[in-house]
């Protein structure tokens, strides 16, 4: 409908007579419309009036658009570039254009949306995505449209439309999802769309299972009104039920079978440098995903190991690599980094089932010695090499027999510690036990009267032990009056009954 009212515009417009002035070459130009239609262009012809709010740019081959050349555009109401080579769109590629309400993309050759694509075009209200090459459509999709009201996909490649993609189309009356490769749907996909008046199911290869149980009963209870009459959700699988309209079917015959798996052998011993390949056997209906996934602990300085799928390619960053395909684990280039713990999960409508991989990676005794920590430096301070924890991945890493030899040394070093400190303990019990030598604890005492005490006099005064050594004055009194001297007792000698004051002495350490 739509379309016909662009070929009836197309028709409509050379009655006006074209100008030229600021209008870029070979193109016609009608007051705030600009037609510049198969000219085999191949980019966005500069010079395009800022004012312009109407652009035909179909059936040329535009490969790209280029963001710059949009941005002064930023009156655009509509903008046709159907039948072009568009491959991708640049995220933010219509940034500028907030005020256009209708985009033809139809017979591009777009393979995927990018989440950004179409940022900017809050007023959008049609927007054309036919006739291209799309086989997914991402969660969030068409986040950046509140406004749009038809989405037209049809004869595309969509398998995969994810629970979100349809998430902010708050406003959408009529959605078209005809003639792709869609084999399920899910209510969550179409919950957001609060709005919908007309949906578009049919010539998709419809396997019905128990995940598609709920579009029937959904149909039956009131979704029939957004159907046309012509429109058959048709049974392509099972083959029980192949060319049977779903709604033909009774419930009990949508079943799944949930998954099994099966990984042989469940644990492998691998050598450091090489390539391994471990397949995960899984089956079910419909046919389960497979899914590798690494799930070892990670520890600080350790690198995260990756799962490749077969064929060598790079593993995508995250928790884990996923092969959905073959159901085959590749790794390259065998690492330590590439020991622990993996599981395969195989997953359908009907559940998910797992199987955990071991993976050990033996090293050789010059792998061992080329790894091992330079020995510490003789003076400096004390270096922060990492140690082998009996707990780390790098020690699970190593073989049986290279961790049996790891922790007698750590036992020997332990036991050799232990008789150490015993030794020690003994030794200084000893010590205490034995009577010391003559004189031990005296206190050595000197007048001032004779004379100060020469260093000599110290020395021979001092034990081996170079216990402390006191010079007194004894003009001085050694005690003051108290309780303290009551205790102890009068202190023989002449200086009894001699007023006391307060003590003055000089303490050597010798």
């Amino acid at each position: 409908m739509a379309l016909g009212a662009l070929a009836l515009l197309l028709l409509l417009l050379p009655r006006f007579p074209p100008h030229t002035a600021g209008c870029p070459a070979a193109c016609r130009c009608y007051s705030t419309t600009v037609e510049c239609g198969a000219l085999r262009l191949r980019v966005l012809p500069p010079g395009i009036p800022p004012g312009t709010q109407t652009l035909f740019l179909q059936d040329n081959s535009i490969t790209r658009l280029e963001p710059a050349v949009l941005a002064p555009l930023a009156a655009l109401r509509r903008l046709y570039l159907h039948n072009n080579s568009l491959r991708a769109l640049e995220p933010g590629a219509f940034h500028a254009q907030s005020r256009l309400l209708e985009l033809a993309l139809t017979g591009n050759q777009l393979r995927s949306l990018h989440v950004s694509a179409f940022a900017g075009l809050a007023q959008l209200r049609v927007l054309y995505l036919a006739g291209n090459q799309l086989a997914q459509l991402l969660d969030f999709t068409f986040l950046h449209l509140p406004r749009l009201q038809e989405l037209h996909l049809q004869e595309n490649s969509i398998e995969l439309l994810e629970d979100q993609a349809l998430a902010g189309l708050s406003s959408l009356a009529l959605l078209d999802l005809s003639r792709n490769q869609l084999g399920t749907i899910s209510r969550e996909a179409l919950q957001p769309l609060a709005s919908l008046q007309v949906l578009r199911l049919t010539e998709n290869p419809w396997r019905c299972d128990c995940a598609l149980h709920w579009l029937g009963a959904w149909i039956k209870e009131g979704g029939q009104r957004l159907l046309s009459p012509r429109d058959k959700i048709t049974c392509a699988e099972p083959p029980r039920l192949a060319l049977q309209s779903l709604l033909d079917v009774s419930g009990s015959s949508l079943i799944c079978i949930p998954p099994s798996v099966h990984v042989e052998p469940l644990e492998v011993t691998a050598n450091l440098g090489e390539d391994l390949r471990v397949a995960c056997q899984a089956s079910g209906y419909p046919q389960p995903l497979v899914t590798w996934r690494k799930v070892a602990q990670l520890r600080e300085g350790h690198p995260r190991a990756q799962a490749q799928p077969e064929g060598g390619a790079p593993g995508p960053s995250g928790p884990g690599a996923s092969d959905t395909g073959s159901g085959m684990l590749f790794l390259s280039n065998i690492t330590l980094a590439h020991a622990g713990k993996y599981e395969c999960e195989a997953s359908n409508a009907g559940g998910a089932a797992r199987v955990p991989f071991q993976l050990l990676v033996n090293l050789s005794q010059q792998q061992q010695l080329r790894l091992a920590p330079p020995p510490p430096p003789a003076a400096g301070p004390m270096g922060h090499e990492p140690l082998l924890e009996a707990g780390s991945m790098a020690f699970r890493a190593l073989g049986l027999a290279t961790q049996t030899a790891i922790a007698a040394a750590i036992a020997l070093l332990a036991l050799t510690a232990l008789l150490l400190a015993t030794l020690i303990c003994r030794r200084r019990r000893r010590r205490k036990k034995a009577p010391g030598p003559p004189g031990e604890g005296a206190l050595f005492v000197n007048d001032y009267s004779d004379g100060p005490c020469t260093f000599a006099q110290l020395e021979e005064l001092r034990d081996e032990r170079g216990h402390e050594m006191f010079v007194i004055d004894r003009s001085k009194p050694l005690f003051a009056e108290g309780p303290a001297e009551a205790a102890e007792g009068p202190a023989p000698g002449p200086a009894q009954g001699i007023p006391m004051q307060p003590p003055a002495a000089y303490e050597i350490h010798c």
